[in-house]
Parts: structure tokens; sequence; C-alpha cells
């Protein structure tokens, strides 16, 4: 079985997010963060992370990339007791019987992501269209050749569909600003 772990391959998530990930975490898709806001009035920090982020399951920080990894069945387990627990405690599920069946559907979600082999990256944008959340996802593997795991070594392979996000990034503006 496969599930999707954080990954940072530089320190933009630090930059990007309110909360970055750490590198090596259980994620999911995180998009159920988002279920009582308006996606249309998010700013900032919250928006990216609604627009590019992943949500590392224990930190409930935010990654920009995660990679498909091999798990055991203790791990998937594991995952969906942690992230049922995080339900309850930070996201209001009434009770540990809900927050688990809604920790199952989130980690069945993931793993319907990890159709590729094992340490392909896997990126997402999420848009709000016609009042409804859409995410689309896309993975990146290495060039041929190319060592594994380089920021500068993928290259996009798969795209659900032709379309890519338009927003730019400054990201040593906001650098400058996290540091005033």
């Amino acid at each position: 079985m496969k599930l999707l772990r954080t990954i940072r391959l530089d320190a933009s998530d630090t930059f990007v997010f309110e909360r970055a990930a750490e590198p090596g975490e259980w994620a999911v898709s995180g998009a159920f963060v988002f279920w009582t806001a308006d996606p249309t009035v998010l700013q900032g920090k919250a928006r990216s992370a609604f627009r590019s982020g992943f949500l590392g399951v224990e930190s409930l920080g935010w990654s920009t990339l995660v990679q498909i990894v091999e798990a055991s069945e203790d791990d998937r387990a594991r995952l969906i007791d942690l992230l049922a627990q995080k339900l309850v405690a930070h996201f209001g599920a009434p009770d540990m019987e809900a927050a688990r069946a809604a920790a199952m559907e989130e980690v069945a979600f993931s793993e319907s992501l990890c159709n590729q082999p094992k340490d392909i990256l896997v990126g997402v944008h999420r848009s709000f269209e016609d009042g409804a959340v859409r995410e689309t996802f896309r993975t990146l593997r290495p060039r041929e050749g190319a060592k594994p795991n380089r920021v500068f070594a993928f290259l996009e392979v798969e795209d659900a569909e032709d379309e890519q996000p338009a927003d730019r990034v400054d990201l040593i503006t906001m650098a400058d600003r996290e540091r005033k």
C-alpha cells in the first residue's frame, strides 16, 4: 500500500504558509479545513494553503508537495487514528466515531492519489468555482538521469487539466516581511 508524506525541497513552505508541515509527516489533501471558510475572501498565507497545500496530519501544517511512499497497514491505521483525534480536537467532530469515519474517507482519498510508483511527488491546485471547491492534482517525477528528490530535477508529466495557477508568489518580499 502507498500513502502520502510531506516533503520539503526548499524553505519556501515556511514563508508561504502560516504553519509549514514538517518533512516526513503523513499527509492528506486537507480541503476539509476550508469547509467553513469563504474561499473568495481568503488572503495571504491562508489563501496559499487553500490554493496549493497538503495538510500534514501531525502538525496540521501545510506542504506544497507530498511524496508517494510505501506504507504498512499499521501506518494506515495510526494515520486514521491520529487524523480522527485531530478532527475532534481541532475541527469540531462530534465524537470519535464520526471523526474516525471522516478520517477513513480522507485517508482513502489520499490512497487514491498514490496510483503512481513510489517516490513520485504530487502537487495540488485548489480553486473555488460555482460554489464548490475543485482540486486538481499533478505528478512530478525525476527526469531521466537526474538524482531523485532535487527541486530542479523534476519534470511535470501529468496534469488533470492543462490549466495552471495564474498566481505568482514573491518569496523574497514575503521573507522580508517576515523578518520585520
